[in-house]
């Protein structure tokens, strides 16, 4: 049986892009023995994975490069899914120890083309991530995750990590207004200090809304969004969760794309609510400043998301 350790250390979005990739690899290849490398708070993402496969967590904010070597074993192969210093370091120990390493194309200058003007849909990152084990002899067909029952509610995810992937706050309060008005179930999601406040402000305000932020582990809100009829989300880490058990989302674009390749995986570009814009993409991960200072990329109206939601 040969030893594959598959490592990509963040963010939640991009490990959560690898989850079916690797269930779709233990699955056709039974006689791989695969190691799933990543931080220790990433572990529910790949609880429920055929019995080939194992989780090694680590903290990168506490532990060294050398103590996360120190910690594994040696492996025939690795996918270094992340190919930052981390990843790399961690690759040439096992390749010193005689394992065949191979790692992603991360397409930067596509990527950084698509922000300057030439606007072409890039290759999906779970293809980039296939793209990687395919070099290492193992092709793979990802599957879907089919949802066992349809869910009832709409969950709500209104933030993200930066400023150019979070519609206004003020409005999306208006949504989670509206749908409570109509009857609908809201369920809250958000993770920061802040976040949880305001999340909290809404739920108390409006009936049939409920935040859930900071109450659960995250193996508990996945089985809460597996429930739920759809998910709004920005282009976050909330969209690839939804992802991950199936839940169709509606998904609100600004200064990102879709078509930077980091939809979520089984989700349809139809379900993107976006402006179509000579400036967008202006970034790949939604971290520059608007260079109009207005964020016109999210004048979308309240009204235009609830009309799709219900």
């Amino acid at each position: 049986m040969k030893r594959l350790l598959v490592i990509r250390f963040s963010a939640l979005g991009d490990v959560a892009m690898l989850a079916p990739i690797v269930r779709a690899a233990a699955t056709q290849y039974p006689e791989l023995a695969i190691t799933m490398l990543s931080q220790q708070r990433f572990a529910d993402l790949f609880a429920d994975m055929p019995s080939n496969v194992l989780f090694h967590g680590v903290d990168v904010k506490k532990q060294s490069l050398h103590d996360i070597v120190a910690g594994l074993d040696s492996y025939d192969l690795v996918a270094d899914m992340h190919s930052v210093i981390r990843s790399v370091y961690v690759s040439a120990a096992m390749m010193f120890k005689g394992a065949r390493v191979a790692t992603i194309d991360k397409g930067r200058r596509d990527k950084r083309q698509l922000t300057h003007g030439k606007h072409m849909p890039l290759k999906h990152t779970t293809e980039r991530y296939s793209d990687v084990l395919a070099a290492l002899g193992y092709p793979i067909r990802p599957q879907l995750v089919a949802k066992p029952a349809p869910g009832t509610g709409i969950g709500i995810a209104p933030f993200a990590a930066h400023k150019g992937k979070i519609y206004p706050i003020e409005r999306m309060e208006r949504v989670v207004e509206m749908l409570s008005q109509k009857g609908e179930r809201v369920v809250l999601f958000g993770g920061g200090k802040k976040e949880k406040e305001i999340l909290h402000s809404w739920a108390q305000k409006y009936p049939n809304v409920e935040s859930v932020a900071g109450k659960h582990s995250m193996a508990e809100e996945l089985d809460i969004i597996r429930g739920l009829r759809l998910m709004v989300t920005m282009d976050s880490g909330n969209m690839h969760l939804a992802s991950l058990v199936g839940t169709r989302v509606i998904s609100i674009w600004g200064a990102t794309h879709p078509h930077a390749g980091f939809l979520g995986f089984g989700q349809n570009e139809r379900d993107c609510i976006q402006r179509e814009l000579d400036c967008r993409p202006c970034s790949v991960y939604g971290n520059k400043p608007c260079k109009f200072g207005d964020y016109r990329c999210m004048d979308i109206e309240p009204e235009e998301i609830v009309s799709r939601l219900v």
